[in-house]
């Protein structure tokens, strides 16, 4: 039991596939335990179970906040407090110039991408507060920073990511709950797989590094911002991008 209690908690959605799948499972390899947390039930069930003993699966559509609540409040209760929270729930929408796009699509991504991360930080911020304080890393994109084209409403969504962020570090900073943002670049998982390869091409042709990102990488940056070593790092939204952004 004080084993137990002395582990700390992780919680991360979008856990069952690509950067969250990734993130999830680098946090129970540096000795947290993890709530997998999907809106895929299976897929955060596969996981959790090749994870072993620490994790647990929850399904949960982030879009749903009683159910975002429950999901925080099953992850306290099957381990007694709340540390770390990585929100990486997230789409891409329909590419389209922006007086082509839907309504649906607008609506669709700005609920899962932005209000989305809101419902999950407000319950997790209280939670993080009675275990003393914890770190929150939010998942945003270089389009969150700059730009990109036919993803007006991915862009608008990240971009208020990066505010959410900031807001919440200001609101926090002196109740020890730290919040930032990762700003992936071009990264190797199956929502990339979706870019067709003439055009993914063409991208990489243009990236300093020259080739994708893997989601380990960017994993090793949110549980890096999650270790007491980052201590005093709040508020920041940080490209992981093979110096995309800095062109």
């Amino acid at each position: 039991m004080g084993e137990q209690a002395a582990r700390r908690v992780a919680f991360v959605t979008g856990a069952g596939s690509g950067i969250g799948r990734a993130t999830a499972h680098a946090f129970i390899k540096a000795g947290y335990a993890v709530a997998f947390v999907d809106r895929d039930g299976a897929a955060a069930a596969r996981e959790a179970a090749a994870a072993g003993d620490g994790a647990i699966a929850v399904t949960c559509d982030v879009t749903d906040d009683g159910a975002v609540r429950a999901a925080v409040d099953a992850t306290v209760a099957a381990f007694g407090r709340l540390d770390a929270a990585f929100n990486a729930a997230g789409i891409d929408g329909a590419a389209a110039p922006l007086a082509d796009a839907t309504m649906e699509n607008w609506n669709r991504v700005l609920a899962i991408d932005l209000t989305g991360m809101f419902s999950c930080m407000r319950y997790q911020i209280p939670a993080m507060l009675a275990s003393g304080g914890g770190a929150i890393v939010n998942c945003a994109s270089t389009a969150g920073i700059t730009g990109a084209p036919h993803l007006t409403a991915y862009c608008a969504a990240k971009h208020g990511v990066v505010g959410l962020t900031r807001g919440a570090a200001l609101d926090y900073a002196r109740q020890n709950v730290r919040v930032n943002a990762v700003c992936p670049g071009m990264i190797d998982t199956p929502m990339a797989a979706s870019i067709p390869p003439e055009f993914l091409k063409a991208l990489l042709a243009e990236s300093p590094m020259g080739r994708q990102g893997k989601p380990e990488e960017i994993a090793a940056a949110v549980l890096w911002l999650c270790d007491p070593s980052s201590s005093f790092v709040t508020g920041q939204a940080i490209p992981v991008d093979g110096a995309w952004t800095t062109r």
